[in-house]
């Protein structure tokens, strides 16, 4: 799977289109919709998460391993009610509705923030502040990556 990486700052421009970065457009590229952008009201930070149709497919299998009728089921599919399926245009540019903007108070320009197989549209002063937030928890807590699953492996 390709991966989103890195972090972009875009203008949005007075229709209130975005130009998706050129390495995230490689990498919807590789998805089964290839201009296909979902994006979605983050739940836990004032910004948008958003991915290619291929992992939204892969959200949906997961959420479905929950029960059908149970509050977790019934507050991750809220994802999907608040989700905004949004083609590129042929120069790589997305409209971004209202609601998302007011949302994230996206006015003038944008973050696209990489996260691996999902990334993060902010506003850019807002994501600074969240960045720095971000390392000076990641610092206190020691935060490391899990071990490898399987065999370890030796230092060579």
């Amino acid at each position: 799977m390709e991966l989103f990486l890195s972090t972009y700052v875009n203008k949005v421009d007075r229709k209130g289109r975005v130009s998706v970065p050129a390495t995230f457009r490689s990498t919807l590229a590789t998805h089964r919709e290839t201009n296909l952008v979902v994006l979605f009201p983050s739940f836990r930070v004032p910004a948008l998460d958003g991915t290619g149709s291929n992992y939204v497919e892969e959200m949906n299998e997961r959420l479905e391993t929950l029960e059908q009728f149970s509050d977790e089921h019934e507050n991750l599919s809220q994802l999907f009610a608040e989700a905004h399926p949004l083609t590129m245009d042929g120069e790589g540019r997305i409209v971004l509705p209202e609601p998302l903007k007011e949302h994230a108070q996206i006015t003038s320009d944008v973050a696209f923030v990489g996260l691996g197989a999902m990334f993060q549209i902010w506003e850019p002063g807002r994501y600074a502040e969240h960045r720095a937030t971000v390392r000076d928890r990641s610092r206190r807590q020691g935060t490391t990556l899990p071990p490898r699953s399987g065999p370890a492996r030796r230092p060579e």
